[in-house]
């Protein structure tokens, strides 16, 4: 399975919306909190163009946020990018 990044709060409920749906496909999710580490805010706009979180990536494919990995997962995307390549 691929690695699987977000960028995220605490306290932010789509971060934790999206951590509970790769959680039921069974990915553990790395958490980059830019809360406790605000110089990683600067790396996320940076690798993905945005200011707010969650920002996931799978592999080195920036997802977006929830909104988007919710109708990637919709779409029936989103397994097969969960998959060993």
């Amino acid at each position: 399975m691929p690695e699987v990044r977000m960028y995220s709060t605490r306290s932010c409920p789509y971060c934790l919306k999206a951590e509970r749906l790769l959680s039921q496909k069974g990915v553990q999710v790395n958490k980059i909190l830019v809360d406790e580490h605000p110089e990683q805010v600067q790396e996320m706009i940076a690798k993905t163009g945005r200011r707010t979180v969650p920002q996931i990536f799978i592999g080195s494919r920036h997802i977006g946020g929830f909104d988007d990995l919710a109708e990637l997962n919709s779409d029936g995307g989103l397994d097969p990018l969960l998959k060993d390549n």
